[in-house]
Order: structure tokens, then C-alpha cells, then sequence
């Protein structure tokens, strides 16, 4: 009995000698899963927030002929003209389907004005506007940052169309200094928080920009 109690005695340091290190391997495994699910639950948060933010913004897209600096210079003339069109046009939208609704009823004015802006300016180029849905990464403006994602936009190509691009929002509108409202004027306090102070987000931006890359591919 004693030989026995010894063996028994001997197999159990032993067995806790072993279990020890695999206790201390699991309980690291499940710290980590903890933190793991707790990120992605506060992701989960943020990434609704942002998708919200997508939902009250029209967002304005322009497309040069090309790189020259003449085909620059004149997708900036357009953009001018458009942004003073549009600002009026928005004035009385009490949300974004309103200002949609306006600019898919007014798109023709839109492409008219902008072919107007190309022909005063002695070029023929090709132009086409349209009221779309599209991706945009993450952008920083001057006092605020949109999340990556897909937004309502007026999109206007010049001619080709492979120049660079120029992109602003619309509604509300912040493209022009003397506009009355601003980006907050359609957010929640979450949401304002979110674009306006965005070095609080960095990390979390780029995590919701990897995941709608994810999807988009």
C-alpha cells in the first residue's frame, strides 16, 4: 500500500506539473478570445454608426479628362459651378432622399451647366452626370472624416474621364464656405463625433475601410 500511495503520489505531481502550463496556455487562449470579442462587439457599434453616416450624405464626384493641367483647371471651374448650383437647389431638402430626389429631377440641369462651364472655357469635351451609388475610402476634409463606404452621389465625368477626381458632399453642404449648414446638421451626436473627431478613430477607420474592401471584392 505505501509503494502504492507513493506511485499514486508521483503521477500526480506529474500530472499537475503537465496541466499547470496547458491551464495557463487556455486561460491566455480565452483572455485573448475576450478581448478579440470585445473589439469586434465595439466594431459592431462603430461600423453601424458609420453605415448611418452613409445613409444621410450625398456625396459629389467629378472626373477630369485627364492630368493636364489645363483638364484640372477646368474640373475645378465645373465643381465651382455645380456647388453653387446645387447649394441652392438644396436649400429647402429637409434630408438626404430629399436632396436626391432633387438631384435626380434636376440631372439634366446639372450635365447643361457643367457642358456650359466646358464650352466658356473653348473646349468640346463630352459630359455626363448621374445620381449613383458608389464606393469611397475613407477621406479627410478640412475639419472632419467620412468613413469608407457606399454613398449616394452625383457623379459628373468630362470628357474620358481619366484625370484625376475631385470629391466633396453635397448635402449637406460643406464644398462652400458661406453654406449655413454643416456636417452635423444631419448627424446624431455619435455620428458628429465619429467625423469630427476622427484621431480618435484612426485605428477603427481603417478596420471599417479593410471590411468594405473585404465585401467589395
Amino acid at each position: 500500500m505505501k509503494v502504492f500511495d507513493k506511485i499514486k503520489s508521483i503521477g500526480c505531481k506529474v500530472r499537475d506539473n503537465v496541466i499547470s502550463p496547458i491551464n495557463i496556455k487556455l486561460a491566455l487562449r480565452a483572455l485573448s478570445c475576450g478581448v478579440i470579442i470585445c473589439g469586434l462587439l465595439s466594431m459592431t457599434g462603430f461600423c453601424a454608426a458609420c453605415d448611418d453616416i452613409d445613409d444621410r450624405i450625398l456625396r459629389f464626384h467629378i472626373l477630369a479628362n485627364s492630368d493636364s493641367k489645363e483638364d484640372q483647371s477646368l474640373k475645378l471651374k465645373v465643381r465651382d459651378e455645380i456647388v453653387r448650383y446645387t447649394d441652392e437647389m438644396f436649400a429647402q431638402c429637409k434630408n438626404k432622399e430629399d436632396a436626391v430626389n432633387s438631384a435626380k429631377n434636376h440631372i439634366t440641369q446639372i450635365e447643361k451647366k457643367a457642358s456650359e462651364v466646358i464650352r466658356s472655357n473653348g473646349y468640346d469635351y463630352t459630359v455626363k452626370a448621374c445620381v449613383t451609388k458608389m464606393h469611397f475610402d475613407t477621406r479627410t476634409y478640412s475639419d472632419f472624416t467620412l468613413p469608407a463606404g457606399e454613398y449616394d452621389a452625383v457623379r459628373i465625368t468630362i470628357g474620358s474621364g481619366e484625370g484625376h477626381n475631385w470629391w466633396c458632399v453635397l448635402y449637406p453642404a460643406v464644398c462652400v464656405p458661406s453654406a449655413e449648414k454643416n456636417i452635423g446638421s444631419v448627424l446624431n451626436k455619435n455620428e458628429t463625433d465619429i467625423v469630427t473627431e476622427s484621431d480618435k478613430y484612426i485605428i477603427r477607420f481603417k478596420i471599417v475601410e479593410w471590411i468594405d474592401a473585404l465585401f467589395q471584392r
